[in-house]
């Protein structure tokens, strides 16, 4: 079979990677100038470096303060989500019994609606139904963690049954016959095995809690304020921070990018695990 121009295939390539990473790019071009040349001619190539926008995000102990909300909320809600859909997963993959494939189907029906339609009664649960005299779930670490889970669970569930699906079940069946308890089958053997779509699923879902904002802007007000949502507070009567704002963007970006270097390996393996099965 003849082959195509390889040389095609990498210009096509090379485009398409500089239409990706452009506006990056171009956010970080912003964060590094001062709002005086912000409204003059673009400059597409960066000369010079203003980074008193990155000193004063870091100065800003209210912005250090969101910081660590995000990344204890995205953590903790990753986390959670990961090992409740793994169990999840298990059951449905192992277990016959009455309407299994409408419980899933049923897990994704959260995922179709736009998250505005949850607003109010994630609102009412937080503050009237889950109350303990005068405390409440709203504004707070664990309310937010539980509400992701909402929706972060769903794709969760979703992503790791054919992971699931794609381990035989001869396996467990050799380790019960062997004398091992269900939960020494589920992490020494099935647990390893599936370590790849763990891992995309972990990353995946992390990554929808650390980027969310209109359920961290709605049901926050100081106390689980997140870092997504204090961009907002740069966009005032008197005018707009972009510096700032980009300056914070890049911000976000960081633990997104050190997450997806550590887990590389994992993703192509996760994404095509039990994709194809004998």
């Amino acid at each position: 079979m003849k082959r195509g121009n390889p040389w095609l295939s990498v210009l096509f390539w090379t485009f398409v990677s500089f239409l990706t990473l452009f506006p990056i790019y171009w956010l970080f071009v912003i964060s590094v100038k001062p709002a005086v040349e912000l409204f003059s001619t673009p400059e597409v190539i960066l000369r010079s470096a203003y980074w008193q926008n990155y000193i004063d995000v870091l100065n800003d102990s209210t912005l250090r303060g969101y910081m660590l909300n995000s990344l204890i909320i995205s953590s903790c809600n990753a986390l959670l989500v990961t090992t409740l859909g793994f169990l999840a997963c298990y059951a449905l993959s192992r277990f016959d019994f009455g309407g299994k494939e409408s419980i899933f189907f049923w897990t994704i029906t959260n995922r179709m609606a736009p998250p505005a339609v949850f607003l109010l009664p994630l609102f009412l649960l937080l503050t009237q139904v889950y109350r303990i005299g005068n405390f409440t779930l709203l504004d707070t670490r664990t309310g937010m963690i539980l509400v992701y889970c909402t929706f972060n669970l769903p794709f969760a569930i979703w992503t790791l049954r054919p992971t699931l699906d794609g381990i035989p079940k001869e396996l467990d069946e050799a380790a019960f016959v062997d004398g091992a308890s269900s939960w020494k089958v589920i992490t020494e053997i099935v647990f390893p095995l599936c370590r790849p779509g763990l891992a995309v699923t972990l990353i995946l879902t992390w990554v929808f809690a650390w980027n969310e904002y209109l359920l961290a802007a709605t049901l926050t007000n100081f106390n689980a304020r997140t870092l997504t949502t204090g961009l907002s507070e740069y966009i005032t009567t008197t005018g707009t921070s972009w510096g700032i704002m980009a300056a914070i963007s890049v911000f976000t970006l960081i633990p997104a990018l050190i997450i997806f270097s550590l887990v590389q390996r994992h993703i192509v393996a996760g994404l095509t695990f039990g994709a194809v099965k004998g």
